[in-house]
């Protein structure tokens, strides 16, 4: 086979360098007897031997029993980041049911597994087990050394969630990096994400996971754009120190028998985390050809040196800032603007006397204003309820409607009684509707444009766009929710002239419509969680998406506090805009210590 050439600039020569051997030689297994030679040399072999898989690649060697990666083993580094655990203790292949009911396919229960191969460069694990069958294909890339994992699995039994493919035994001091809430770098056995599970894209970020040692370390990527819902499994109650990874099938899944059909691509690096992020950067780039989003976005979002999220309307804020920092360097996210109460009424957008004054005055001294919209989310005592309803978000498991109500602070549910839920708008009922549906997007994107055009707006926030998960109608007009809210963004984006968009959440889906992302903490939306300050330091959001998407910060920024100041230092590791919440204009013109150094550092 002929060496591709595959190293086009110099940026990702410099990625590769780290993740493929400076020579081109490779150790050729001795007793393997099918490598070419001269021009049509082959730079990776896989082999059946003693009921075992080895694989041996540019960068990578490795072996797989009954499914499990039982070595792997870096030729940049020459470490091993597989420690030897009991076989007989973990099953590889898995079905996931609902409830996080798991069960083993494997040789327990009267199963067998067993080996083919098919060519000298892939092989296929067949596995029957009592409660389902299923199968493990291996394979290899030349170019990159990557090993490639592509598992399914299936059973007479319906409602099968998701298969997934288990790798225990992972080395107790590697540390996983990890685009959970903007990129975590922890231990496997931390509080914090011990015996968890994150799905795509709503919490696990980017279908990429990297384990860290002191030389390097190995990563795992699916390089996906099929919109294939996927999670990351981190430990078990078992064992903390393994990773399962999880392929979904769309939903409805009461009658589905089978999941499968995405392929996890594993290598090594030596360096820094920052290798193989930069590496899947470069892959998401070209995979959707996210240059031209580059080129489409206007230089002033470049040049924002502070945001103010969940800004009030009172103009004295205008004066005073305007005293601190440049108003072309600041972005306001502004909630309360229209003639109906937060979260009430939507789609419905008529700006108050209040909220025209804000913005026109806001305007007027430079200031970027984001005023708050919504993507999804609808009120469902709004007349345009009735023509979008038969598309409204509803559980992959349980069927109910998703969204929310709330009253006094505190949070329900959506009311599945079709009188209730179309007649309480004081307890401020939403639901979600679908966006891979055309005609919301066209509803949405007409209130928009009035709004728009009213308040002579230059970019606007749309909330919730991070929800895109699974769902029992996962499929609208062929789209998933994902592929939707992509649609929707790139929709409002393109309204009259053009408008900056900004949005809640940020994922690798996501970020390449959004101009500007508010993004959560770990797990601290309001406040902030036991060990919030363990997650710091780790900016690989930024790494990853950052050339396209700026980040704010979302709530408790108001510095008063050592836990507000410790959320705003946070998101300053996470590579965000300095960002602060207020609740008058006093916290600008005196400010306190922290506000004083945000203001700082804006204003340089």
């Amino acid at each position: 086979m002929e060496r591709r050439k595959f190293i086009k600039t110099a940026s990702g020569a410099a990625i590769m360098s780290q993740i493929l051997p400076v020579s081109d030689d490779i150790r050729v297994l001795a007793d393997s007897g099918n490598l070419k030679t001269g021009s049509e040399m082959q730079t990776s072999i896989i082999y059946i031997q003693d009921n075992q898989v080895f694989i041996d690649t540019l960068t990578l060697t490795a072996t797989i029993a009954d499914g499990l990666l039982t070595s792997l083993k870096s030729k940049l580094s020459g470490e091993e980041f597989i420690t030897g655990f009991d076989k007989s203790s973990y099953a590889a292949l898995q079905i996931v049911y609902p409830a996080s009911e798991i069960v083993d396919v494997n040789e327990n229960n009267y199963g067998n597994i067993s080996l083919l191969q098919v060519s000298d460069q892939r092989v296929e694990i067949r596995f029957h087990s009592w409660n389902g069958d299923g199968l493990i294909t291996i394979s290899t890339d030349d170019v990159t050394g990557d090993l490639i994992i592509e598992p399914s699995a299936y059973s007479s039994r319906s409602e099968v969630l998701a298969c997934r493919w288990n790798i225990p035994g992972i080395k107790h001091d590697l540390q996983i990096v990890a685009p959970l809430f903007q990129g975590v770098k922890l231990k496997l056995d931390d509080l914090l994400i011990r015996d968890s599970r994150w799905i795509w894209p709503v919490s696990w970020e980017a279908g990429l996971v990297i384990l860290q040692s002191t030389e390097g370390g190995f990563f795992i990527h699916a390089q996906d754009t099929h919109y294939i819902y996927k999670a990351l499994k981190i430990g078990s109650k078992n064992d903390h120190n393994m990773l399962g990874l999880d392929t979904e099938a769309y939903g409805p899944i009461d009658n589905n028998l089978s999941a499968g059909g995405l392929k996890w691509k594993i290598n090594v690096y030596k360096g820094s985390w920052q290798i193989p992020a930069e590496r899947y950067r470069e892959w998401l780039w070209n995979a959707y050809d996210l240059k031209k989003e580059e080129e489409k976005r206007p230089a002033w979002i470049h040049d924002v040196k502070l945001a103010i999220s969940w800004c009030p309307g009172d103009l004295e804020i205008l004066n005073v800032l305007a005293k601190k920092v440049s108003p072309p360097k600041v972005l306001l996210h502004y909630p309360e603007w229209r003639t109906d109460n937060y979260d009430q009424n939507y789609p419905t957008y008529q700006a108050s006397e209040r909220g025209k004054s804000f913005i026109q005055k806001g305007h007027k001294m430079g200031f970027h204003i984001m005023p708050h919209f919504n993507s999804i989310d609808m009120d469902p005592s709004n007349p345009v309820y009735t023509q979008v309803r038969d598309f409204q978000y509803r559980d992959i498991v349980t069927k109910k409607i998703q969204g929310w109500s709330w009253v006094d602070g505190k949070v329900l549910g959506v009311p599945e009684s079709n009188e209730s839920r179309m007649h309480n708008r004081d307890k401020n009922v939403m639901v979600k509707i679908h966006p891979g549906l055309s005609m919301w997007r066209s509803i949405l994107g007409e209130n928009i444009h009035k709004a728009a055009n009213d308040l002579d707006l230059d970019c606007v926030f749309l909330d919730v766009t991070l929800v895109t998960q699974n769902l029992n109608n996962c499929l609208v007009e062929s789209m998933t929710s994902t592929e939707g809210m992509k649609r929707l963004i790139e929709h409002i984006s393109l309204l009259g002239k053009g408008l900056v968009v900004g949005g809640e959440g940020l994922n690798e889906i996501t970020m390449q419509g959004l101009s500007f992302a508010q993004a959560h903490l770990f797990r601290s939306w309001q406040t902030s969680t036991d060990g919030l300050e363990r997650t710091g330091g780790c900016n690989l959001n930024q790494v990853l998406f950052g050339r396209l998407c700026k980040t704010i910060g979302y709530s408790n920024l108001s510095g008063k506090d050592k836990d507000s100041e410790m959320r705003i230092q946070i998101n300053l590791e996470h590579g965000s805009i300095p960002t602060i919440t207020i609740d008058s204009a006093n916290e600008i013109s005196r400010p306190n210590a922290a506000v004083t150094r945000l203001l700082e550092m804006a204003s340089h």
